[in-house]
């Protein structure tokens, strides 16, 4: 029960966090949750990893499909050398889990301290 709170607080007070602050409060939001909320260092790791994902991926894909994927596929045809806008929120999701996964290990651990 803890990792699916741990995995909606991340998401929601990653969202709330990034309406008035940059990208990057995203690791704050998951540092957070994590500290807050007493778990190993891997399920803390493995929320802050998913709660920011399904944050990044749903928000890209929301934004993706208010404008029919026209600038997704232009971007993804720079960076991935492919049209696809699947596989862009795909990365887009994956680099913001990667920084929730490590922010979330950090609190975890500092919490241990």
């Amino acid at each position: 029960m803890k990792i699916i709170v741990s995995i909606l607080l991340t998401a929601l007070l990653g969202f709330a966090l990034s309406i008035f602050f940059p990208w990057w409060i995203i690791a704050l939001a998951a540092f957070v949750v994590a500290f807050a909320i007493p778990q190993t260092p891997w399920k803390a790791l493995l929320t802050g990893f998913l709660g920011i994902f399904l944050l990044w991926s749903l928000l890209a894909w929301w934004i993706s499909t208010a404008n029919d994927d026209l600038l997704a596929n232009k971007i993804s045809m720079l960076l991935l050398k492919q049209q696809s806008a699947g596989m862009l929120i795909l990365v887009s999701g994956l680099i913001g889990g990667l920084v929730g996964a490590a922010a979330a290990l950090t609190g975890s651990l500092a919490r241990k301290l």
